[in-house]
């Protein structure tokens, strides 16, 4: 038998996609013809929507209909752009370059009444073919059918650091990171709380991350191929980011990777907030946000801990690569409260580091020397952060030798870091935003300019108690191994009473059922060629190595059969039964 890291490249799938109810369709002919059939008259979108490249096209349909259709542009009733950003500015957390506190703005906000009303007025009297476009247009109306033009996040912040993109009613360049903290705070708290309020009268969604094709479905067929996602599984669209201290494991060993980037630090396999869900129907496909299967569909996917967290995914699963890379700064993450009261969050950061694969001597950083000194390590990384001299950090942090399968555990306060030569599966809880550095090894940015650390707020947050022994007896969790019959074992791998969610790992040769119990199960085949899920409702799919899906609360329960020679194993994160009524 062979191991997985052996072959060079493995079966990864980085366009998954699901089986879409209905037709997907890329002619704007149709198009055209749905939305003259459906008395269609306003298209609403999200921000970074090229409405030059939609209105144009449609414009030219219509012409060959015979209709000379009048576009406004909703936009001419956005506030100046020096209101707008007087109303935001008491989110964008001042001075500080990463940090603001999510908004409560609701998108009519960044309207001028008085030209809104003006335009409500003529939908409802013009005697011409009208369509009021772009962000927030579904503002006018109320109760009428309209059309959706999404775009994946990950192709809005590609637009975004093109120069093609920007904030909320702004025009001028800014800092990339001072657009995408405001994306993240303001604009993307306004624009889903909108999306969701319009989604059931969505007649049709269209997807606009080409400037060459516009595919698009009818909102009925949408909802249905929602509803079956949640009564089946799902797989979002993992992305890709390049680190100043990223690796090389992924662009070695995963198909389809782009190889011109200089280094991988972090695949995002499931993170809601920015990841899609593909559509197909025969040779066409649509992304959509991963938010709307939330929208739709929050009690099928979340069971019972959807009273506690409502439309929010919970859990989050990404990759942290640093096999010849370097090390992750030195960080801690909120505790609850402070996250709450500082950036508005409804839960925090707390993380495990699970060591799918690792090389060397590579280590893990976690939890504090015995005999630590608060002042004296303050002033070490202040010391250094003023002088730009590298300090011996090992004298204030533990090392731990990473071991492939263990899991380590990263409750809020907990300084911690990834060494050189791993690659961390990060189970987490949600919110990826908030970490901070204390120190970073002495290193500028890609972009050469010093990254950003954040001393105070590390120590308005870290836990001195997590140190000497108590990490080990704590932090390094010790599996709990159960015999399930002659070839499958169910180990759990407990966490901290400061996480909301469990993990265990399934080892087995043939298969193995598991039952929901009411709860979403996150999984990832960590070990093993390819595995094969069966839903209870008979859906069948199969996924490969370090491919990550999710099963919804409804499913009840499912099959996972081996389909490779080497045993698999299959790690599994769920939210704590305890924990569901917690706020």
């Amino acid at each position: 038998m062979h191991t997985n890291t052996d072959t060079k490249t493995l079966q990864y799938d980085i366009r998954p996609s699901f089986q879409a109810v209905g037709e997907i369709s890329s002619s704007f002919t149709k198009l055209a013809h749905t939305l003259i059939d459906n008395n269609i008259h306003i298209i609403d979108g999200f921000i970074g929507v090229n409405w030059e490249f939609v209105i144009n096209k449609i414009k030219k349909e219509f012409e060959d209909y015979d209709i000379i259709p009048h576009f406004v542009a909703i936009d001419d009733a956005l506030l100046s752009e020096e209101i707008i950003n007087n109303l935001v500015m008491p989110y964008l957390g001042g001075d500080d370059p990463l940090f603001g506190k999510k908004s409560l703005l609701p998108l009519s906000s960044f309207f001028d009444t008085k030209k809104i009303e003006q335009f409500r007025e003529a939908l409802r009297e013009s005697t011409e073919y009208i369509i009021f476009y772009g962000v927030g247009a579904a503002l006018l109306d109320s109760t009428n059918t309209l059309m959706y033009v999404d775009l994946p996040k990950s192709t809005l912040i590609q637009r975004m650091r093109a120069g093609q993109a920007w904030n909320l009613g702004c025009s001028n360049s800014k800092d990339p990171k001072q657009i995408y903290k405001r994306y993240y705070f303001i604009d993307w708290e306004a624009l889903n709380d909108h999306k969701r309020s319009i989604l059931p009268r969505i007649e049709i969604m269209a997807d606009q991350q080409s400037d060459e094709t516009l595919p698009w479905i009818l909102g009925r067929d949408l909802r249905q191929t929602l509803h079956q996602m949640s009564i089946n599984y799902f797989r979002v669209k993992p992305t890709f980011e390049s680190g100043v201290w990223g690796g090389q494991w992924m662009k070695e060993h995963l198909t389809g990777i782009d190889q011109n980037a200089k280094n991988y630090a972090w695949s995002f396999e499931m993170i809601v907030p920015e990841n899609g869900l593909t559509l197909k129907s025969n040779d066409q496909v649509l992304e959509i946000s991963f938010d709307q299967l939330m929208f739709s569909e929050s009690k099928n996917v979340l069971g019972l801990a959807q009273p506690r967290f409502g439309v929010e995914f919970p859990i989050r699963f990404n990759f942290l690569d640093t096999f010849d890379g370097g090390n992750l700064s030195i960080q801690c993450h909120p505790s609850p409260q402070y996250a709450k009261s500082e950036f508005g969050e409804n839960f925090t950061q707390d993380e495990t580091y699970y060591i799918v694969d690792r090389k060397g001597d590579a280590q893990v950083y976690l939890g504090f020397q015995e005999d630590i000194d608060q002042e004296k390590f303050r002033s070490a990384l202040e010391q250094s952060f003023e002088t730009g001299e590298s300090i011996a950090i090992e004298q204030y942090i533990q090392m731990f030798e990473s071991k492939k399968h263990q899991l380590y555990l990263i409750p809020h306060g907990t300084v911690h870091s990834s060494g050189i030569d791993n690659l961390v599966l990060e189970i987490s809880a949600t919110p990826y935003n908030f970490t901070f550095k204390m120190y970073d090894w002495v290193r500028p940015d890609l972009d050469g300019k010093p990254r950003p650390l954040n001393i105070k707020r590390a120590f308005d947050n870290l836990n001195f108690k997590r140190k000497g022994e108590v990490v080990n007896e704590t932090l390094i969790v010790k599996p709990i191994t159960l015999k399930i019959d002659d070839q499958a074992e169910k180990v759990h791998l407990p966490t901290h009473e400061d996480h909301f969610y469990d993990v265990v790992r399934y080892d087995f040769d043939r298969e193995i059922r598991i039952e929901t119990n009411n709860q979403c199960h996150i999984l990832m085949l960590v070990e093993g060629e390819a595995i094969e899920l069966t839903t209870a409702n008979g859906m069948k799919q199969v996924f490969h190595y370090v491919e990550t899906f999710a099963i919804p609360a409804a499913v009840g329960w499912y099959l996972l059969r081996n389909l490779g020679t080497q045993q698999a194993k299959v790690i599994q994160s769920f939210v704590k039964d305890s924990k569901c009524n917690q706020f």
